[in-house]
């Protein structure tokens, strides 16, 4: 066999062994092994001829973090992978948390600042104290403001005006 076909197959065959190492456990002899087959066979085509040993060289700056990045997003698919890595949580049932199903009761509802709104403040519901923020704005203390949106446990609030007496609201509507 030629020594540049022999260059070439040791180089192969070490890119195969630092990617078994992914889904292999060896504890890095596989990826010492690749590392060792890949550097001997970049040497061995520099022996061929300087020009072919740089362009061998530039390709491989190219493929390798390519290559590398592939197996990055199939890694967490393998059983090892699996094992290795948290799966991502449903959005269901981070929506149904018991934390976050409390702060939806506060959607529509009107509470008062108790600190500066900057954009992040304590608001007062009902008598309770709530960790909230605004889409930006700034809001000054003992200012009413309205829950808007519930966003990633979050509670989005906007300054809003007074809410209305329920006292002076027509008893009529609710057939009285």
């Amino acid at each position: 066999m030629d020594t540049l076909t022999i260059a070439y197959a040791l180089i192969a065959v070490g890119l195969v062994l630092m990617a078994a190492e992914l889904f292999v456990p060896t504890h890095g002899v596989l990826l010492a092994l690749g590392v060792g087959a890949g550097i001997i066979g970049v040497a061995m085509t520099f022996s061929y001829g300087l020009s072919t040993g740089v362009m061998t060289l530039l390709v491989l700056l190219v493929v390798v973090p390519i290559f590398g990045g592939l197996l990055m997003r199939l890694w967490p698919k393998t059983p090892m992978g699996k094992h290795l890595f948290l799966p991502e949580p449903d959005d269901d049932a981070v929506a149904n948390m018991p934390v976050n199903l409390e702060l939806e009761q506060l959607l529509g509802r009107y509470g008062k600042s108790l600190s500066s709104l900057r954009p992040c403040g304590l608001v007062e519901f009902d008598g309770r104290r709530i960790d909230t923020m605004t889409n930006g704005e700034m809001i000054e203390p003992n200012q009413w403001v309205r829950c808007v949106d519930i966003k990633g446990g979050h509670v989005i609030v906007r300054q809003a005006d007074a809410p209305p007496d329920l006292g002076t609201m027509d008893t009529e509507l609710f057939g009285r």
